[in-house]
């Protein structure tokens, strides 16, 4: 069947599961899902051909994949993704947190991998047609909420290696989704990576490219062999400025009480442009919170914790949304951030940011893309 909507000259096929889940189902698999096991009955994909541009939309049970042995995505690793949720509203509605800059930001990191870029309006349709069919399965709980998954892959069978490809899938899938780390909102330790670089100006760093991920997950085992949480990424130059945390950005809460600022590190090329981070920098001043981009090293965080200067710091992402930072590790010692317990400054901000997204704030922003009732 078809439901006629068209976008971008594009028309939806839209083929319903014959196997969907039952609601008894359903509401056994969203009583406790974690983060990213749980799937929802659809999903929609679109192609691209060189010289055609896209075509084939459809909406479809979710399912596996065919692929080519020698499909180039997996040999050449031309992936990108995207990462946002929707939200179940008081009254109902399901809505997205800015997904007209996750589409933004993916055609960004299409464009640095020599990939075509997904027209805005078909990207939003996407996730709207998705949450017609599976909205439903949108958790209530306190934390919650669905884990949405755009992602794009090179599908041109072949292996040779002298240019990008010329064929693409684009891809949506859902996962509803409890809190990103267990237990809640704790502090988590972290361990300053100087063995490792996550990337190097010039390189991919800015784009949501799935290289970057496997590329981190060295660092990351060496960080929970540290005893630490997550990995902390340096520059790739002198390995002492302060870039990432894992896949989330930094902030550095400097004073406390009416005399509290926050910092994150500059965009340079080499660190993720987060949404939230974003969201954050425009939300801070409205509470009266100074926020700034800059630079800040090592040396500056130690000192600056071991004064006092520092007085708490966090780290920010869609999956996440924001995560106290408690306590560092390196290979030349620690140090505890404050009292190595979530911050008042770190507490509110996230506070403000979760009632936005949960339409329990008024958004001023335009930020709230509701859509119809499941």
């Amino acid at each position: 069947m078809s439901n006629g909507t068209t976008t971008s000259g594009l028309t939806f096929d839209v083929q319903p599961s014959a196997s969907r889940r039952t609601p008894e189902e359903r509401e056994a698999l969203l009583g406790d899902p974690g983060f990213g096991n749980v799937f929802t009955d659809h999903m929609v994909t679109i192609r691209y051909t060189e010289g055609k541009g896209w075509h084939d939309a459809r909406l479809e049970p979710y399912g596996p994949l065919s692929l080519d042995p020698a499909t180039k995505a997996l040999h050449y690793a031309q992936e990108i993704f995207e990462g946002l949720k929707a939200y179940r509203h008081p009254d109902g509605t399901a809505a997205a947190f800015r997904p007209e800059a996750n589409a933004e930001r993916m055609n960004r990191s299409a464009r640095r991998m020599a990939m075509p870029e997904l027209p805005e309006d078909l990207f939003v349709r996407s996730i709207e047609l998705l949450l017609e069919h599976d909205g439903d399965w949108i958790p209530t709980q306190k934390d919650a909420s669905l884990y949405l998954r755009p992602y794009m892959i090179a599908t041109e069978v072949g292996l040779g290696v002298n240019g990008p490809s010329s064929t693409y899938l684009f891809g949506l899938i859902a996962s509803p989704s409890g809190p990103y780390f267990s237990g809640g909102v704790r502090p988590v330790t972290v361990w300053l990576s100087e063995d490792y670089t996550r990337a190097a100006p010039g390189g991919t760093g800015e784009a949501k490219f799935a290289g970057n991920y496997a590329a981190s997950f060295l660092a990351q085992r060496q960080a929970v062999e540290q005893g630490c949480d997550q990995c902390v990424w340096l520059d790739a130059v002198e390995h002492r400025w302060v870039e990432e945390m894992g896949g989330m950005n930094l902030f550095f809460v400097f004073g406390s009480g009416e005399d509290a600022r926050i910092l994150t590190p500059g965009l340079t090329g080499t660190l993720l442009p987060g949404i939230t981070r974003d969201s954050l920098l425009k939300l801070a001043p409205e509470l009266g919170l100074p926020a700034e981009e800059g630079r800040i090293s090592t040396d500056e965080w130690r000192q600056g914790a071991l004064s006092g200067e520092i007085t708490e710091v966090f780290a920010c992402g869609t999956a996440a949304v924001i995560t106290p930072v408690g306590h560092v590790k390196s290979a030349h010692g620690e140090f505890t951030v404050g009292d190595g317990e979530p911050g008042p400054v770190t507490m509110r901000l996230r506070e403000e940011l979760v009632a936005l997204q949960y339409g329990k704030r008024p958004d001023t922003h335009g930020w709230i893309r509701t859509f119809p009732k499941a």
